[in-house]
């Protein structure tokens, strides 16, 4: 209901609307599925919304549900099997599991999956806000970062659960979407893992956050992000190839 108020010195000022208070309030950020569909088809503008409202909870989850649930799909005799051949290479042998152990496993699995991918966008956002606000002086929060990629680590997990019925088919549940793909007439070696860690669908994500970082500050061009991210990208997949 609009009033009329007289001030102090007897005049009158506008009527003022409750409503139009209640409408500078209202949240311009779209819902979370809209969300989820802009982080593919218009990440520039979405991360220019999250970088002023930075909102991070429904994304983080649903990127660990996704997660999880691909682990879940894999059966369970397939990631038993890697973990066979990592210890015959290692020369030991892997004794056979019981089948409780294979019922327990194909619960603590998916759980353990989610639980990593959510303390992952934590890590993550820390290191971020380290790198850019800390380091390189940026102007931004550690929320920021941490909304930013929850939502650009959902093409990551979600091509991760589009994937699955290949890597069941392949029977390989290390199957990624990686450069080594097409460079598979490569002989095995230090090069050939570098390049099966390089995964585009990281990759991909690696620059949304790059249109993150410079959404939150304008200063840091997104070129300039980029080119941090993917070498922080090369520099953990290089460590990461001496152990494959």
């Amino acid at each position: 209901m609009d009033e009329r108020i007289e001030d102090v010195t007897g005049g009158r000022v506008e009527p003022h609307s409750a409503s139009e208070a209640d409408a500078a309030l209202v949240s311009t950020l779209p819902s979370l599925p809209a969300r989820l569909v802009s982080v593919f088809v218009s990440p520039a503008n979405l991360m220019q919304q999250l970088a002023e409202e930075p909102k991070w909870i429904g994304a983080l989850l649903v990127g660990a549900f996704v997660a999880g649930l691909s682990m879940a799909l894999v059966p369970v005799e397939m990631i038993l099997e890697v973990q066979r051949q990592a210890s015959l290479d290692a020369g030991l042998e892997m004794p056979e599991m019981p089948q409780r152990a294979l019922t327990l496993m194909r619960i603590v699995i998916p759980v353990t999956t989610v639980t990593m991918t959510a303390v992952m966008s934590f890590v993550l956002a820390g290191v971020y806000t380290v790198v850019f606000a800390f380091i390189l002086g940026d102007e931004g929060t550690y929320k920021q970062y941490l909304a930013v990629i929850s939502h650009a680590w959902f093409i990551a997990v979600l091509f991760g659960l589009l994937i699955t019925p290949l890597r069941i088919s392949q029977g390989d549940v290390q199957l990624t979407l990686n450069l080594g793909n097409f460079l598979f007439f490569l002989p095995d070696g230090y090069f050939t893992n570098l390049l099966r860690l390089l995964d585009f669908t990281q990759i991909w994500a690696s620059l949304v956050i790059a249109q993150g970082i410079h959404a939150i500050d304008p200063r840091r061009s997104f070129a300039s992000a980029a080119r941090i991210l993917l070498v922080l990208l090369l520099g953990v997949s290089a460590i990461m190839a001496n152990f494959i």
